[in-house]
């Protein structure tokens, strides 16, 4: 059995040849590794220089070392400290890393020192540093010695340093923007071009590239709409691209020389009207935009149309300007024809008239093109000889400063909110100003709310001012507790909240007699709630403004009527007219028509 076994392997028959192997091995693990690396100590960094301590003077060299020392952890803390700050120019940086040199022996720098300190001193008085800069390097170069000193550190100058407070982000300067501001409501009948010319003015004026504007047109010819690629805009939701129709009020903003504009596009389709009065309950002066195409402006004036309407509900917001935009002169049926113009001139004026506006010193008339841009930014000589008037930025440039109440109490009312880490609400500053930090009262619910962050059409900024439209993000209240239509208020001064009221009324359209009980939807500021008519205290005559000695029993078409109203979910935010107007007029409206237009007398309970 033994002689039939397996022979063992060669190693086991050798044994005498373990010593070569393991001297093979041994040189080709010598040659793999660094057996010359320093040992390994677990928390100190084994290739760091060797630390020489300051006692007394010391030697040349390690005073020199130490200046080095100090020097360097100047340049890495004034490295530090300016990497959160951009540099302005290319030529700053490069020269305050060339100084940033690698440390070299003690007694070459025992040589070079003073000259290193003549070189830095020199650099650093050829580059002046940005203005926020100043400070700092003052403070750096006052706490380190760069010459032969014995480099010490002061205990002050550190102090000062560690305390400084950290960089704030960067807000809008407040005073240099304090630009007259103007906001604009473009209202009119469905398809006049609004949207189109608002499009067209933010690229004239520099808010939309060049780059995104080619974009919207590649898009909007994939869905066979070229023509719409300017209104997207503003129109930047999706089913108003696909729909071609604006649903919710758009804002953007421009600015010229002398004044910033917020736009606001309203919807033209009579199924948003509500949002409509939302946008011109904010509007400074109001931009009504007429097709003049044969057939569109006669769709949008006659009964029904929303020319008619849009133009009575920005009077009745407020708005006492308006700008008539006769839109669509380059039409094939019109050819920028004169004639064509001063008919819808013709037919429009005596309408606008009746609304309440001044032909001569409340109206304007403009022709333009919003496809091609004629007569918006600059004068269309060439094409339309026969208007010699301003265009239409020109125009709205050269509009007189609204007066404002500055000193007023706080009043905003909220036209949304959503919640992006916090609340945020937006709305215009009707009266007074808001601060960051301010601690104000959410009304109706009587609720104290801190402003946290401001932004005035999208440039964050520390103070706000009544004119404005912005967004403040709150803290103490959730979004699910605010709603439109409420009122930021001044703690000291709330505004009233009103169940029952008396209001002065004008019935515009009503096919039947209004009586007691009647119910309809009233829109006041940027609050929308349904009330019924709770009495009919008396009728004011149109002309001798005398009231009736007899409560009527009913009121009819064109009749003015002083009511008592009622407020069927709750209470509102409202004012008297006459102590606050922006808060006080409104708006009745029932089964998609304007019944009736009011300002609100008294406010009962």
């Amino acid at each position: 059995m033994a002689q039939n076994a397996c022979p063992p392997p060669d190693s086991w028959d050798q044994p005498e040849n373990n010593g070569i192997v393991d001297a093979e091995m041994a040189e080709l693990t010598a040659k793999a590794l660094n057996v010359d690396a320093v040992p390994f100590v677990p928390g100190q960094n084994v290739f760091a220089r060797e630390f020489v301590p300051l006692v007394g003077n010391g030697s040349a060299a390690a005073s020199a070392a130490a200046d080095t020392a100090a020097t360097s952890s100047a340049i890495k803390q004034e490295t530090s400290t300016f990497s959160a700050v951009p540099f302005e120019t290319s030529s700053t940086p490069s020269k305050v890393v060339s100084d940033v040199s690698p440390p070299v022996p003690a007694v070459v720098i025992s040589d070079i020192s003073s000259a290193n300190g003549e070189e830095r001193a020199e650099a650093m008085e050829e580059d002046e540093p940005p203005d926020e800069w100043s400070d700092k390097g003052s403070q750096n170069s006052s706490t380190f010695d760069d010459g032969g000193g014995s480099g010490d550190v002061d205990p002050e100058h550190v102090a000062m340093v560690s305390s400084k407070p950290k960089k704030q982000p960067k807000v809008a300067n407040i005073a240099a923007r304090r630009k007259d501001h103007l906001n604009i409501v473009f209202i009119g009948h469905v398809d006049a071009g609004k949207s189109t010319i608002g499009g067209h003015i933010m690229y004239l004026t520099g808010q939309v590239d060049k780059r995104t504007l080619e974009k919207y047109e590649r898009e909007a010819k994939e869905k066979n709409r070229e023509s719409w690629y300017l209104s997207w805009a503003l129109d930047t939701n999706l089913e108003e691209r696909d729909k071609g129709k604006t649903v919710e009020v758009g804002r953007a903003f421009f600015e010229t020389e002398s004044k910033h504009f917020t736009i606001l596009d309203a919807p033209g389709h009579k199924s948003f009207v509500p949002n409509m009065i939302g946008g011109a309950s904010q509007a400074d002066v109001s931009v009504l935009v007429i097709s003049a195409r044969k057939g569109e402006f006669e769709t949008g004036f006659e009964r029904g149309g929303q020319t008619r309407e849009h133009a009575m509900l920005v009077k009745t917001a407020g708005v006492r300007h308006l700008i008539v935009v006769v839109n669509k002169m380059d039409d094939p049926t019109v050819e920028w024809d004169e004639t064509r113009f001063n008919d819808i001139r013709d037919k429009l004026t005596p309408y606008l008239k009746k609304c309440g506006f001044n032909p001569k010193s409340d109206i304007f008339y403009i022709p333009v093109s919003g496809l091609t841009g004629y007569n918006l930014k600059d004068c269309a000589q060439e094409v339309c000889p026969w208007y010699d008037g301003p265009s239409l930025i020109q125009y709205l440039d050269s509009l007189p400063p609204v007066s404002r109440m500055s000193e007023g109490p706080i009043r905003l009312p909220i036209v949304d909110r959503y919640k992006d880490m916090g609340t945020i609400v937006l709305g215009k500053v009707e009266s007074g100003s808001i601060s960051k930090g301010q601690i104000l009262t959410l009304m109706p619910n009587k609720c104290a709310v801190e402003i946290m962050q401001l932004w005035s059409d999208d440039d964050e900024t520390e103070q706000v001012f009544p004119g404005e439209n912005v967004k403040l993000k709150l803290k103490n209240v959730e979004e699910e507790d605010v709603s439109p239509g409420f009122i930021l208020c001044s703690p000291d001064n709330l505004c009233h909240t009103a169940k029952v009221f008396d209001a002065q009324i004008v019935i515009l359209e009503h096919k039947s007699i209004i009586c007691a009980g009647y119910s309809a939807v009233m829109h006041v500021h940027t609050s929308a709630e349904e009330v019924t008519l709770k009495a009919l205290i008396c009728l004011i005559d149109k002309k001798t403004n005398e009231k009736s000695k007899t409560r009527p029993r009913f009121v009819k078409q064109d009749q003015i009527a002083i009511v008592r109203l009622e407020v069927l979910g709750g209470i509102i935010c409202v004012e008297p007219f006459k102590d606050f107007p922006q808060m006080g007029r409104f708006t009745l409206r029932d089964e998609g028509k304007t019944i009736a237009i009011g300002k609100i007398l008294k406010v009962v309970a």
